[in-house]
């Protein structure tokens, strides 16, 4: 059974940050990923994750420039406050965002950020992910791509940097989801779910056949978390209905 993370940065916007949390384990995630923690200390982040008996799945780093020429200082930069949180909060996984640029330095400006940043990572045992994204909703990012990815995570070279898999993305961008999922099992380190094409529940209601593919990931020996990165409909505790076959309570069963 798929472990399922809940996305913080996109669900329970009903109530405030830090009261997700409560809510998050109450319904029987035992994950959860941020994309922006950044708005409170690492230290509340933290201590919010332990008190709850979740684990911290990923965070993005705050700035995205990992492409970008010029811009390597501020990658740095950015990428020390993440690894801040990571370690605050137990968390072993960090997003660094490409960024917007069509510059043709940027593949080697890319693969030098995260070469260099790999090193401290591996000192807490974290590892680095990079993420294509579509083009409708992410005009002029760097990255678009699962073969792009793979590219740059095989000139990298160091075993702690991989791929994460948007399904949502990676729909509007290429399709055969299956086909490219298993050829890259082998770097895919996180996977996000979503609705297509308007990023909702991953239910029946849309065009991705989600128990088919979540099936797939259990059969291929897939063991890392998969992320539920959608905005809810109409509510995020009533919308969890589609959840159920993998232990999350709806709305109805509170």
């Amino acid at each position: 059974m798929p472990r399922l993370a809940a996305n913080f940065s996109l669900m329970f916007q009903e109530v405030k940050m830090m009261d997700r949390f409560a809510l998050a384990a109450n319904l029987g995630f035992k994950g959860v990923e941020i994309q922006n923690p950044y708005g409170h200390t690492s230290g509340e982040i933290g201590r919010a994750y332990r008190e709850h008996g979740l684990d911290a799945v990923l965070f993005n780093m705050p700035t995205a420039v990992g492409a970008l020429s010029g811009r390597e200082a501020d990658f740095e930069t950015g990428f020390s406050r993440a690894l801040e949180y990571c370690e605050t909060a137990g968390c072993q996984q960090i997003h660094c965002l490409a960024g917007q640029t069509d510059d043709e330095r940027g593949e080697g400006v890319f693969v030098n950020n995260l070469r260099q940043a790999s090193t401290e990572a591996r000192r807490l045992g974290v590892r680095l992910l990079v993420e294509p994204l579509n083009t409708r909703d992410n005009p002029g990012y760097f990255l678009t791509s699962s073969a792009q990815a793979k590219r740059i995570i095989d000139l990298v070279g160091q075993d702690n940097v991989f791929l994460q898999y948007d399904i949502y993305h990676m729909q509007i961008m290429e399709g055969c989801l299956a086909a490219t999922i298993t050829a890259n099992l082998d770097i895919i380190g996180h996977i996000q779910i979503a609705g297509v094409p308007g990023r909702n529940e991953p239910n029946a209601k849309q065009e991705v056949n989600y128990p088919y593919l979540l099936n797939l990931l259990d059969e291929a020996g897939y063991t890392h978390w998969v992320a539920c990165e959608y905005r809810p409909h109409g509510g995020t505790i009533n919308g969890l209905g589609w959840a159920a076959p993998y232990g999350i309570k709806s709305g109805s069963e509170l």
